[in-house]
């Protein structure tokens, strides 16, 4: 009755976690849920009457000219046609998986990799060729290898402040990547939602900036700087792929919320943007110190990780691989949640042992108690 491709669908880990979330009592370190104080005031109240009536599949012009102008600031020379605005990054991810991804097409991403991508990737057949990450990214050798032995379709990357592990790619790795994408002609898709949510100075120029041959599509989201509930997003592409993104919308949903956009454009010119995302940094910064140090004092004696210079999460390794899946169980009986690492790994053998942990959503006495819990949950496992 149904599609084959409906055999691979799977549900997503995450909305299933936050949904247990709501619960009274919770402390969520789950989802990557911007802080609802956080968030910018949502007026709607001077927005055009015209905005009633369909709009283009592109996007509003005003707001893709915006978008076109800030990634050449960042060195990736783009011009507004070359924007298409979607319904948060997540639909540039499903537009890209129509785009290249039939069943058995060999895609190359990073182990571990965003959740939601892997589940898109696969739904449409992918064949997933995972690079393990470092903090500094990928191993460009291991990349030319790999495309060498069985080319991939194109090379998903999340290269500053990487979900789920937050590291940031060095320059260094960001230039050999590009060199081996363009000397092969492979396609990039980068994905940055956390690009603004840097907490010291990192090198992040993106990836594609450097691309002199090689097709890509670049993308980007307001969720985590704006409002999540808006699902504001953009594809931005290299001229010869962006018709076929556009064709690809149209069939999807015709165009992405005016409303949304208009409040977007109006938020990205606002005069106090700047002065906002350092408002923003500065919260985020301080739950991440606070993380940070209930880590220190409740998980030194049995886990490791790095405290990320940017994004929303910390990525914490156990000593011992136990299944975090097992921990989740555990944890939730005491009123606490976080992600498991398991599903952030593509391959059925997926290395245990690992806990993705959320610092935007909850308060400093929260992160205390919830990382104090937690670590006697996974204690009371290792005893």
């Amino acid at each position: 009755m149904f599609s084959e491709r409906i055999e691979r669908l799977t549900g997503s880990l995450i909305r299933e976690i936050l949904a247990l979330t709501q619960r009274e009592g919770v402390i969520s370190f789950a989802g990557g849920l911007p802080a609802m104080e956080a968030m910018p005031e949502l007026d709607l109240a001077q927005a055009p009457q015209e905005l009633r009536q369909y709009g283009t599949t592109e996007g509003e012009p005003s707001l893709r000219a915006r978008i076109a102008t800030d990634l050449s600031r960042l060195g990736r020379s783009c011009a507004a046609d070359q924007v298409l605005v979607t319904a948060g990054s997540q639909q540039g991810i499903d537009l890209a998986s129509k785009l290249f991804v039939d069943p058995g097409t060999p895609v190359l991403i990073e182990a571990p990799s965003y959740l939601a991508a892997i589940q898109s990737f696969r739904l449409f057949g992918a064949r997933f060729i995972a690079l393990p990450l470092s903090p500094q990214g990928i191993d460009p050798a291991a990349l030319r290898a790999e495309i060498a032995r069985q080319r991939p379709a194109f090379a998903y990357l999340i290269p500053t402040f990487q979900n789920p592990s937050g590291y940031c790619y060095s320059e260094a790795t960001r230039l050999e990547v590009a060199r081996v994408l363009d000397n092969a002609r492979v396609p990039l898709i980068e994905d940055e939602p956390y690009r603004e949510l840097n907490y010291k100075h990192v090198d992040h120029v993106p990836i594609c900036a450097h691309l002199k041959a090689a097709p890509w599509i670049y993308l980007g989201s307001l969720s985590k700087t704006g409002m999540p509930g808006l699902r504001i997003g953009y594809a931005a592409a290299s001229p010869d792929l962006v018709p076929l993104l556009v064709r690809l919308k149209q069939s999807a949903d015709l165009h992405t919320n005016r409303l949304g956009q208009w409040w977007a454009d109006r938020f990205l010119r606002n005069p106090d943007y700047p002065a906002h995302l350092e408002r923003l940094r500065a919260s985020y910064r301080a739950r991440r110190d606070a993380m940070a140090a209930a880590l220190d004092r409740h998980f030194r004696d049995f886990a490791r990780w790095e405290v990320p210079a940017g994004g929303l999460f910390f990525w914490v390794q156990l000593n011992r691989p136990l299944d975090s899946r097992v921990l989740l169980k555990k944890a939730l009986d005491r009123n606490v949640a976080f992600m498991p690492g398991e599903p952030f790994f593509p391959d059925d053998d997926r290395p245990r042992g690992f806990l993705r942990l959320n610092f935007s959503h909850a308060d400093d006495e929260a992160i205390e108690h919830g990382i104090r819990i937690l670590g006697q949950v996974v204690r009371s496992c290792l005893d």
